[in-house]
């Protein structure tokens, strides 16, 4: 018998009723946090035809210049869940403190970090750009979340995915229980299940990463980088684009590294921990695969502030693993 069409919200719900326990507050979260997507994914298409593109003539926390979308994309993911009384506060890449929850709407156990419109520098040049996301129970007692609720090593995410605007739209998730994918259809407005349980190939044959640093790495980078080039069990093809979210979600599909490493002009690297690296690490796992920093899992490093960065190689197990080979050796 021909398998029916699965939308989001049926996934949610069937997965729901597997957990007596459940209240469906995640169900409520993740489909407010689809319908942001739809929404952000109306404007990313038509981009070129409507006065978006361009600088917004504004920085965010971290001094980079905000796109007209970015700021478009941060006020819809606030405004799909302030009003939900799931959530207690909320924090955005591009904002420079926790959002707080206002008084006339009712507050809930847990709080969101995200990163609403990755790789926003490519939107003038119509290159894939995403949305990323994850949710934390919260820790502090009372009704208002803190600082301290978002300070959570990534092993205590109860949820995390992510959005990418490309050729489709596609919604990536998981609770911590696999990894499931659902891309939009824009003629009916619907997610649905396309990828169902996405396991990550143990080898890749991918390499991401930005070779024009390749001078401010250290060595073991360098002999790593030179190792996978000249790997005789199977030719690696470079693919970078800049765009964690792209270069993630291919990489998830079918195999391979994505590495942003510290150098000597970033030593701390440049992605963030809490609204890029620890939701993609919880997925990357989930899928079969590793993130490290390097020297430490991703999952496990205790946030010291809201905006803190980090080092990130991220993918199949067996590159992940060669590469802490190569940093060892440190």
């Amino acid at each position: 018998m021909e398998k029916g069409v699965t939308n989001l919200s049926r996934f949610l719900l069937e997965e729901q009723r597997k957990h007596p326990e459940a209240t469906g507050e995640f169900t409520i979260l993740l489909e407010q946090i689809a319908f942001a997507a739809k929404i952000i994914s109306s404007e990313v298409n038509k981009a070129g035809l409507v006065n978006i593109l361009g600088k917004n003539e504004s920085t965010n926390v971290h001094g980079e210049e905000q796109q007209k979308l970015d700021v478009y994309a941060n006020r819809k993911m606030i405004e799909a869940l302030d009003h939900t009384g799931k959530v207690c506060a909320m924090a955005s890449e591009e904002e420079e403190d926790i959002i707080e929850i206002p008084d006339k709407y009712p507050k809930g156990k847990y709080v969101i970090v995200f990163d609403p419109l990755d790789g926003s520098s490519n939107i003038d040049v119509n290159i894939s750009i995403g949305t990323i996301f994850g949710i934390y129970k919260r820790i502090s007692e009372g009704f208002n979340g803190c600082r301290e609720d978002f300070l959570q090593e990534g092993n205590k995410l109860v949820a995390s995915g992510y959005v990418v605007y490309g050729s489709s739209t596609m919604f990536v998730y998981t609770t911590g229980v696999g990894v499931n994918g659902f891309t939009l259809d824009p003629s009916i407005g619907e997610f649905l299940l396309s990828h169902e349980n996405i396991r990550i190939p143990e080898h890749g044959k991918i390499l991401s990463i930005n070779e024009a640093n390749y001078h401010r790495w250290t060595p073991e980078i360098r002999d790593f980088v030179e190792y996978i080039k000249n790997i005789k069990e199977r030719k690696y093809t470079s693919r970078y684009i800049g765009s964690l979210v792209a270069d993630f979600h291919r990489n998830l599909l079918k195999g391979g590294i994505f590495l942003y490493p510290g150098d000597k002009s970033n030593p701390e690297g440049k992605l963030r921990l809490l609204y890029e690296a620890n939701p993609m690490a919880h997925i990357i796992e989930q899928a079969g695969g590793m993130a490290t920093d390097g020297h430490k899992n991703i999952l496990d490093i205790k946030p010291e502030k809201l905006h803190q960065k980090t080092p990130l190689i991220i993918g199949s197990r067996f590159e992940v693993e060669t590469y802490l080979k190569y940093m060892k050796k440190s």
